[in-house]
């Protein structure tokens, strides 16, 4: 049987999602083709060929995008069966059914896409054009699986190189080709506003330790240089995620890595920073959302400004690179709150470690969102939009609306125009005080800031 697995946005990672059930179908006879369409055309005979047509959907952006590659995939072949897989596979069912997905898949997804396979195999199969009939019946396989998997090593060989992909930038004009990885799913919290909380609830499952271990040893073998964790929090298992670092460090001791962890996490196990320093880590990505404590009370982050401030401290101190993330713009955004986050930020010498484009990041409430248990959210958002994958909602005050289109604009244009971050940032801080009516003030001094060369990054930072 011939398979198509298709990614369309990965944050310019090469796509965990597509070499690991690759791996699992593989292993049951399927032929099974990957695309990325991030890097690669749409092959238009892969698709006629195709017996089985799956996209997988991560995240807001690749799930917008694989929507509107679905319409030309249906056309040049309406009679594969159509699924789509992912974290954002089962939040968007009805939508996708109405693309004429056929399966939808969510959370742990390889057994179920071996489980279909083996169904169409023996003749269950359905036209993507009886989507209907389909959802009557429905699907044989969970919508949503959280059961404990046996991982196999992605099979990442009809990819394309990982220099295509997103590179690491280490000062002085020198860049490292970099590898992608997932030791676990899922996570253990359940912050408001994270579009894993209503597939995993609280969940989360472990990649084996060996299969971790060989999918880097191989993409080491391929010219990766560096080793991007996907996790969501890399230390929703501390043990599993030490354990892992080390066998790490000390099979490739030259090899760096980064890995996403959250503040209460940072602060929990801080002895484990200097781990992280010593094992190879070169960054850490870390959700802080917010400065303002109200808002981190909303979105059940688990952390305050205080604790926020501590970490960038304890970071100092070890030696070590803390990239910030934020959901700058919220129903609860005020101008002066925005002013008092860039403050914030130029006075912890952090404006170098932050993309541009997370002072513009403007709240997506998904379906399934547990912020709608708020109220006050109730009250505030308008009707759900299927294509849009989210809820509508305005802000109070329509400056903060226009600051954020003005943020937006200036990050494209700056960004465009090679400005450095700080040259964006001094743009986005006059915007937001003509904003909110006020002289534009000095930024606050950043005398042991460290240079923009002294500060790695991935050269592809969006975030959603």
């Amino acid at each position: 049987m011939n398979v198509l697995l298709l990614s369309t946005y990965e944050l310019g990672r090469q796509p965990f999602g597509l070499a690991s059930p690759a791996a699992w179908l593989r292993r049951e006879g399927a032929r099974v083709t990957c695309l990325d369409l991030s890097r690669q055309r749409l092959a238009e005979e892969a698709v006629r060929s195709a017996d089985l047509i799956a996209f997988y959907v991560p995240m807001h952006t690749a799930t917008r995008l694989a929507a509107r590659a679905s319409e030309t995939v249906r056309c040049l072949n309406p009679n594969a069966h159509l699924c789509f897989y992912g974290l954002y596979a089962p939040m968007n069912e009805s939508y996708l059914r109405g693309l004429g997905a056929d399966t939808i898949l969510g959370g742990e997804f390889e057994q179920g896409l071996v489980d279909l396979l083996r169904r169409l195999h023996k003749g269950g199969r359905a036209a993507s054009g009886n989507g209907q009939s389909r959802r009557e019946r429905g699907q044989p396989e969970p919508l949503i699986s959280l059961a404990r998997q046996n991982f196999l090593v992605p099979d990442r060989s009809d990819l394309p190189p990982l220099a295509r992909y997103a590179q690491l930038h280490v000062g002085n004009g020198r860049q490292r080709t970099v590898g992608y990885v997932e030791a676990s799913r899922g996570c253990k919290h359940l912050c408001r506003h994270c579009p894993i909380v209503p597939v995993y609830e609280g969940k989360f499952r472990i990649v084996q330790r060996a299969v971790v271990l060989e999918d880097i040893r191989r993409q080491v073998a391929a010219g990766a240089e560096h080793i991007t964790f996907g996790d969501p929090d890399f230390f929703n298992g501390i043990g599993h995620a030490v354990a892992l670092v080390r066998a790490l460090h000390d099979e490739h001791p030259a090899l760096t890595y980064d890995v996403t962890i959250k503040i209460e996490h940072l602060l929990k196990h801080a002895q484990h920073l200097q781990t992280l320093r010593e094992t190879g880590c070169l960054f850490v990505t870390s959700a802080v959302e917010s400065v303002d404590d109200g808002v981190l009370a909303r979105l059940d982050k688990g952390h305050t400004r205080s604790d926020f401030i501590e970490v960038v401290r304890r970071f100092r101190e070890v030696g070590l690179t803390l990239s910030p993330t934020f959901v700058a713009f919220t129903p609860w955004t005020t101008l002066p709150g925005y002013l008092e986050l860039l403050q914030v930020l130029a006075e912890l010498e952090l404006v170098e470690n932050v993309a541009p484009i997370q002072l513009a990041i403007r709240l997506l409430i998904p379906a399934g969102s547990k912020l709608l248990e708020l109220s006050e959210m109730q009250e505030m958002v308008g009707e759900f939009d299927p294509a849009a994958l989210s809820y509508h909602w305005q802000h109070r005050d329509p400056r903060v609306d226009r600051l954020r289109w003005d943020v937006q604009e200036a990050v494209k244009a700056g960004e465009a125009q090679g400005q450095t971050r700080g040259e964006i940032f001094g743009r986005i801080w006059a915007l937001a005080h003509e904003a909110a009516g006020m002289p534009v003030e000095a930024m606050p001094g950043c005398k042991g800031a460290l240079p923009r060369a002294a500060v790695p990054y991935l050269n592809e930072p969006w975030y959603c």
